[in-house]
């Protein structure tokens, strides 16, 4: 089983959390998806068929993209 955590700017409220659950579940071997308004932490577990690429392209297609991590270039 794989585990990802990300933070998801856009979550407001409950009605967030409950729309991020319920579209990333709806996918094929995810197994559990913890979302959390306070934090704005996103934690989805899987197994194949899915993959992480697969459940952040719902969480963008959903309007609750991850945040890209901060990259420096020296």
């Amino acid at each position: 089983m794989y585990s990802k955590t990300v933070i998801v700017p856009n979550i407001r409220c409950g009605h967030c959390v409950r729309t991020i659950q319920n579209e990333v579940s709806e996918i094929e071997g995810v197994q559990r998806v913890q979302a959390d308004e306070q934090t704005r932490q996103v934690t989805v577990e899987w197994d194949a068929p899915a993959t992480w690429e697969q459940i952040e392209a719902k969480l963008v297609e959903i309007n609750y993209p991850p945040a890209q991590p901060n990259v420096s270039l020296a």
